[in-house]
């Protein structure tokens, strides 16, 4: 056989057996025997076996191979991986379709209801139409690079059936069915193993296995339902886009279905409610998504969630099960958290043997009393919690529960102001909130300090390491190395992560302080504003405010963090360390439309109406959702409407998206 005659024999094999892959993982219309499949897969590997230099990325015999990883690399994420936000009631859903329909201007979308499905999002980029590259959602802008592994996932496909953009990414969600999930644990029982808790985890645990082989011997499947990013044309919704993709090779979920109605939307949810437990998969929702993408682009994002698609949820699934204690323990703020021992049950795939029970008058409004039946519900990851005593159930032997008087951790009195929700202990130095406190500060989302977790944590304080979160950043290499189980590789791969930390930009500065209402959102806000954690420490309440987003009870809270002494001790310490406390300089942005007042309405072509918004504000003018005679501008996209008409009646100038960018430039070279 000539070389070319070679190559062209390889090319056959890997079109047919790729083309068999197609028809059996993902189209379950297989047209040749399992005899047959593996005969073309012998022969294919006996060809590439004795001529390696001519083994391709896109073999079907190399889905296994890859030597198992040291470690997984990270991926930025060209287009961040948002999270969805929840609906639980049909009031909650269309209170969403409200949103989206006031921000368009229009009272009519379609939607595509597509299902959810309970696994692992990830992210796979092709190049001519090859697999070369996936991802773990990761935190939604950085994901661990899991390539060799997704290659073993059989509905993957490592090159595409049609004409496709050159380079794009597809997302989807990699889920473990029912069936091959009781089958492992069922084998692990056998060898004497702990079981597997539910499929999600053991979907997302299979495909972070350091050895490729560990994953292609679990049964995975994958659903997808977007593109994440293109360099070429990708058709305008998002129905065609799932039709492209199924065109393309790419595993569709066939349950998908397009609606012009919220009342249409309902009904599919509703009708799935029953039907889902009958999948192959574990499937907790459904989700409802605005079908035309340059509609989407016009809504934009707020936080981390898209505000064109919800998640909305099936009711939580409930079970009984016995009431055996009522304990508490102490968070970094002081509060005292009442929660719920039970008699072990399993929910939903998940054993449960806590639930939280939020408070004291929750306690006291449900009636819940020790030694109770109790019905406990868990919702998605949901912490499941205790809906409602059963009543009906009670002998006479159970006992009522009583707040303690003192801190379980450092015995001092425990209180509760007027008004206030929560108990509190009243000792700021009570170890339980030191140990808390200093957790939150090194998790991930705040300082984000690998290896040093609750564990590490309290046996440091034990050992008198560090007495406050500034401590982490004075520890000594030869104390740590004194200690049971901490060798030389580890404690230095503890010091070089927390010495990367002290780089943390400033919002992750902000969150790690614990400071109330200020999460990641808030954080953010307060930094682009402040820039500098001195300014921030020295505004008072009504400078707070002046800052975008800031509302009067986040300002009180801020305001309050900072006049404590102790406080602002910390805060020293963690500079005298090197924790980094300023923004990075600001480029300075020429205020071309200062004095300006704008109204941005309808549907933009190359931008989205909140970003054309920030655009303005940017460049120094104000931006007002009402037309009036004080207008300057109104920037109508397609599909404008009361407000363009507002403007023509005022007599306001209106601008086209062009016309906006060009008065922009113009003013920009004047200046």
């Amino acid at each position: 056989m000539t070389r070319a005659e070679l190559q062209e024999r390889l090319k056959q094999l890997r079109d047919e057996l790729n083309q068999h892959n197609y028809l059996y993982y993902v189209l379950n219309q297989p047209e040749v025997s399992d005899a047959q499949y593996d005969a073309l897969m012998w022969e294919l590997r006996e060809l590439e076996t004795a001529h390696p230099d001519l083994v391709t990325s896109d073999s079907p015999s190399q889905r296994v191979g890859a030597t198992p990883a040291a470690d997984f690399a990270q991926i930025i994420h060209r287009a961040p991986l948002l999270s969805l936000a929840n609906a639980f009631n049909d009031d909650e859903f269309l209170a969403w379709h409200k949103r989206a329909t006031d921000l368009l201007e229009r009272s009519q979308f379609d939607m595509v209801c597509e299902l959810k499905y309970d696994g692992l999002a990830v992210a796979l980029t092709y190049e001519d139409g090859v697999f070369v590259r996936g991802a773990t959602r990761g935190d939604g802008s950085v994901g661990e690079d899991v390539t060799a592994n997704l290659r073993t996932v059989r509905a993957v496909p490592l090159r595409v059936l049609g004409k496709c953009p050159p380079r794009f990414e597809v997302r989807g969600e990699v889920v473990f069915p029912k069936a091959g999930f009781k089958k492992l644990n069922e084998e692990r029982a056998a060898q004497g193993l702990p079981l597997y808790a539910n499929p999600r985890n053991t979907a997302a645990g299979s495909l972070r296995q350091l050895d490729p082989k560990v994953t292609a011997s679990r049964p995975l499947d994958i659903f997808f339902y977007s593109i994440g990013w293109a360099d070429g044309d990708v058709p305008a919704t998002q129905w065609d886009t799932l039709s492209f993709l199924r065109g393309l090779g790419f595993k569709v979920n066939p349950n998908n279905r397009l609606v012009p109605t919220p009342d249409e939307a309902i009904d599919y949810h509703r009708g799935w409610i029953e039907k889902a437990e009958a999948l192959e998969y574990i499937c907790d929702g459904t989700v409802i998504k605005v079908n035309r993408l340059d509609y989407r682009r016009q809504l934009g994002d707020v936080g981390r969630e898209p505000r064109w698609a919800i998640a909305y949820k099936f009711p939580a699934t409930q079970q009984v099960t016995r009431l055996l204690d009522i304990r508490v323990n102490v968070g970094r703020t002081g509060s005292i958290n009442p929660y719920a021992v039970l008699e072990p049950v399993n929910i939903a795939g998940a054993t449960v043997k806590q639930a939280t029970l939020h408070n004291e008058d929750q306690i006291r409004a449900k009636d819940l009393r020790i030694g109770d039946w109790v019905v406990v519900q868990r919702a998605g990851e949901v912490i499941p919690e205790v809906v409602r005593a059963v009543s009906s159930r009670r002998d006479g032997a159970e006992r009522a529960w009583e707040m303690p008087k003192e801190c379980p951790e450092c015995g001092s009195p425990v209180v509760r102001e007027e008004g206030e929700a929560m108990s509190f202990c009243v000792n700021a130095a009570c170890p339980a909130q030191v140990r808390r406190t200093i957790e939150h500060f090194v998790s991930r989302g705040a300082m984000d300090i690998e290896g040093l977790g609750e564990k590490q944590v309290a046996l440091f304080l034990e050992k008198g390491f560090i007495k406050d979160a500034a401590g982490v950043y004075f520890l000594k290499k030869e104390d740590l190395l004194a200690l049971e189980r901490f060798g030389e590789k580890s404690v230095s791969n503890l010091l070089a992560a927390i010495e990367k930390s002290k780089s943390q930009p400033l919002p992750r500065l902000l969150v790690a302080l614990g400071i109330r209402h200020v999460g990641s959102e808030n954080a953010e806000l307060l930094a682009k504003h402040f820039r500098k954690i001195e300014d921030l420490m020295a505004a008072s309440e009504e400078q707070l405010m002046a800052a975008e987003g800031i509302g009067p009870i986040i300002a009180e809270a801020v305001a309050a963090y900072f006049r404590n002494v102790s406080n602002r001790g910390l805060i020293q310490r963690l500079k005298d360390a090197g924790v980094r406390m300023e923004m990075e300089a600001a480029p300075q942005v020429v205020q071309v439309l200062a004095g300006m007042k704008f109204v941005v309405t309808g549907r933009m072509e190359q931008f989205s109406r909140s970003e054309v918004e920030s655009k303005i504000k940017e460049l120094g003018g104000s931006v007002s959702g009402i037309v009036s005679k004080k207008t300057d501008y109104v920037v109508a996209g397609a599909d404008a409407g009361s407000k363009l008409a507002d403007a023509q009646r005022l007599g306001v100038t209106t601008l086209t998206e062009q016309e906006f960018l060009a008065l922009v430039e113009e003013r920009g070279k004047s200046e």
